[in-house]
């Protein structure tokens, strides 16, 4: 007879792992073999993707910020080999689109920061949006021609572009957080954006709370990712969870119900039975 963890454990399990507790503690406090959190984690997870991909068509949106979320599996990319497979190993972003009325974060796409996946990511945005929006993002270059090739005429699109204080190259080694930001500089990039509304605080913001609920984006720590598979999966349990479950203080109810996508707050039982 198979060994079917109870619904009971499977619900805590992947609570605690939707609220940031790590693998090794889910453990600690349930009693589940970390082998078996992590199996279910990745299974509820892709469950969770598959199921948000579906979910966000047809959105009633007027703004959209983007922004990219660094992480790495196996080890950091200055570490890899070159005989390393580089789509395993090294780093790796998540590309995070949000609108900061309703909240909601319509999709995410994970890869490596290059032309490819900043393409598929910006087209998969543009398919889930019911009319024109603005878009805001910072000033990375493979923006430029994807949002256009996307969107077509049918974008106000600007970027804000951050410039930092120049430090030498020993200083920016041995550095932790960003150097100083010493000018903010917007530009608008295709069509008539709103000089005033482009902007990526908001989701930026957002990502500071990606990076407390996933302890594999948490920094300093050996709870990173062994495997790609396994990350994307976990952020799929991380935005599905946030958009699904989680109210938001700003506007009392969770971003899929402000988005209008659902009617309901979704509980962790029905997470788990996505899956």
């Amino acid at each position: 007879m198979a060994n079917i963890l109870p619904i009971e454990k499977q619900v805590t399990a992947i609570g605690a792992l939707a609220e940031g507790m790590s693998i090794r503690s889910v453990e600690a406090m349930t009693g589940i073999h970390r082998d078996t959190v992590m199996r279910l984690g990745a299974r509820v997870g892709e469950a969770c993707r598959r199921m948000m991909s579906e979910q966000m068509r047809e959105l009633d949106c007027r703004q959209i910020q983007v922004d990219e979320i660094w992480g790495f599996i196996g080890k950091k990319q200055r570490n890899v080999d070159p005989n390393d497979n580089p789509e395993g190993f090294g780093d790796v972003w998540t590309f995070v689109a949000l609108d900061p009325e309703s909240k909601v974060v319509p999709t995410f796409h994970v890869g490596k920061r290059n032309w490819e996946d900043t393409n598929a990511f910006v087209h998969d945005l543009a398919s889930r949006m019911k009319n024109r929006i603005q878009l805001s993002s910072d000033g990375m270059n493979q923006y430029l021609n994807t949002v256009e090739d996307a969107f077509g005429t049918d974008v106000d699109y600007g970027q804000i572009v951050k410039v930092y204080g120049g430090i030498d190259d020993v200083e920016q080694q041995r550095r932790y957080s960003p150097p100083p930001v010493t000018a903010v500089n917007k530009k608008a990039i295709c069509g008539e954006p709103d000089l005033d509304m482009i902007s990526t605080s908001h989701v930026e913001r957002q990502n500071l709370s990606v990076r407390m609920r996933n302890r594999r984006l948490t920094r300093l720590t050996n709870a990173f990712s062994k495997k790609l598979e396994n990350f994307r999966a976990s952020m799929g349990l991380t935005f599905f969870y946030y958009n699904f479950c989680k109210i938001h203080k700003s506007i009392r109810c969770t971003p899929a119900m402000a988005a209008g996508v659902t009617n309901r707050i979704w509980k962790v039982d029905d997470i788990v039975a996505l899956a």
